[in-house]
């Protein structure tokens, strides 16, 4: 079960977010027992890119298998 403070990965691109599969966020809120997440994506100096709603079907917990990968925002 995904709880407050975990960390989660998307597993389907958000564009109007700027997000793409793959991008790590921090679960800030729990919507409707788990029925969607409020999500916040940073980058890795703690820049907050976006605070996001995503339903439970578009993201996963982290897994001890997880690897870390660097992209860079596109310019806006």
């Amino acid at each position: 079960m995904i709880k407050e403070h975990d960390c989660v990965v998307l597993t389907q691109d958000l564009p109007n977010e700027g997000l793409t599969a793959g991008d790590v966020g921090t679960v800030v809120h729990i919507h409707q027992a788990g029925a969607a997440y409020e999500v916040e994506f940073v980058t890795l100096t703690g820049q907050t890119v976006a605070v996001a709603t995503v339903q439970a079907s578009q993201l996963r917990p982290v897994n001890r298998r997880d690897l870390s990968h660097v992209r860079e925002l596109a310019a806006k």
